[in-house]
């Protein structure tokens, strides 16, 4: 029992992760819009929409509802809907109406609406022509859009079933900065004390906060593929994140380097402090500074409600949580290693 109560926070290391893995993959994402065709047209005309829904049930709903929003501030209703398979519906709209904007273009988004679906939006996609010889001027009141059934995740264009990446590669980053912050305390107090303990825990600790950053890497790089079309671009945040990791490459390739022991440890102790405050404007400061195709960076919003919702943080933080509580788990063993190699060592130099 005693061994059980000690170990605490490693079943709740495993139970975290474990619930993580379930329901970030079990729970289903709400119904969206995949596809519009045509992405370009103009005031004064007719223009019939073909949409591709992703988990839709357009035939199985009794009250199908759409709604062309134009310059966020008008909606048209269809002239005509004509349902095709499960996730195919055709919306016919009449055009000739005038809007209060004065641009030559203005962006439109797709509102799809119905009692099993809840609401799906194909989100400032679309582009129209303003024609200011028009009458007719469009409703301007907002409909009250209906939410499915269950727990589901937020259906992001592009992104689709991958922003359950979400859960694994942010978390993994977040983690991350917790157990770097941890190892480059342990460093601070090796220089101080020079206790060898503190020189273990800090290359236990940055062991593993460099296996969380190849994964980020890893995991990024999977992701970019599927939703930018290749595995590396040459964005800010992506070199600015290689980058961080090099640095703390760098940590273990000096570390090993030296012969004398004590010189080793405390160069190495040194770049650990230096790479922890590297990494912060590295990854928090200067990809702020540039455009980037990355959330969070260049007015581009995360954790925001089009990214997070309330059903995404219910596994992100937990998934936050069981990484920390993972990598102190495994920083534990690594500094036991750590120890064993050391007494190794002076037990082969006595002899």
């Amino acid at each position: 029992m005693k061994t059980i109560a000690r170990s605490w926070w490693k079943i709740l290391a495993v139970a975290l992760m474990c619930y993580v893995i379930i329901v970030g993959f079990l729970v289903p994402l709400n119904s969206g819009i995949d596809d519009v065709n045509p992405k370009y047209f103009e005031m004064g005309k007719n223009v019939t929409l073909d949409v591709t829904g992703y988990n839709s049930n357009f035939q199985k709903a009794q009250d199908f509802k759409a709604y062309l929003w134009i310059d966020s501030s008008h909606f048209i209703l269809p002239q005509k809907i004509e349902i095709g398979a499960y996730n195919q519906a055709s919306l016919v709209f009449d055009l000739n109406q005038s809007i209060s904007s004065q641009d030559s273009f203005v962006t439109a988004s797709l509102y799809l609406d119905n009692e099993i679906d809840g609401k799906s939006v194909f989100p400032d996609a679309l582009t129209v022509k303003n024609n200011f010889a028009n009458t007719k001027t469009p409703s301007s009141s907002i409909p009250e859009f209906r939410k499915p059934d269950g727990m589901r995740f937020p259906f992001m264009n592009i992104l689709d079933e991958t922003v359950r990446n979400v859960f694994f590669h942010v978390a993994i980053w977040m983690a991350l900065f917790v157990l770097s912050t941890v190892a480059m305390i342990y460093s601070f107090l090796y220089l101080r004390k020079s206790n060898n303990d503190f020189d273990h825990r800090a290359y236990a600790f940055t062991s593993i906060s460099l296996l969380y950053g190849l994964l980020g890497l890893a995991t990024g790089a999977v992701w970019a593929k599927f939703t930018w079309g290749a595995f590396w671009t040459n964005d800010v945040r992506l070199n600015m994140a290689a980058v961080s990791v090099l640095i703390y490459v760098g940590y273990f390739i000096i570390r090993s380097s030296i012969v004398d022991k004590d010189r080793s440890k405390r160069v190495s102790a040194a770049l650990n402090i230096f790479a922890y405050f590297a990494m912060i404007p590295l990854l928090l400061v200067i990809p702020r500074m540039y455009d980037s195709l990355h959330p969070g960076v260049g007015g581009n919003p995360a954790f925001k409600d089009e990214d997070m919702d309330n059903t995404l943080r219910m596994v992100f933080y937990p998934a936050i949580l069981g990484l920390i509580l993972l990598g102190c788990w495994m920083a534990n063993l690594r500094y036991r290693v750590s120890r064993l190699d050391e007494l190794d060592i002076d037990l082969e130099f006595k002899d």
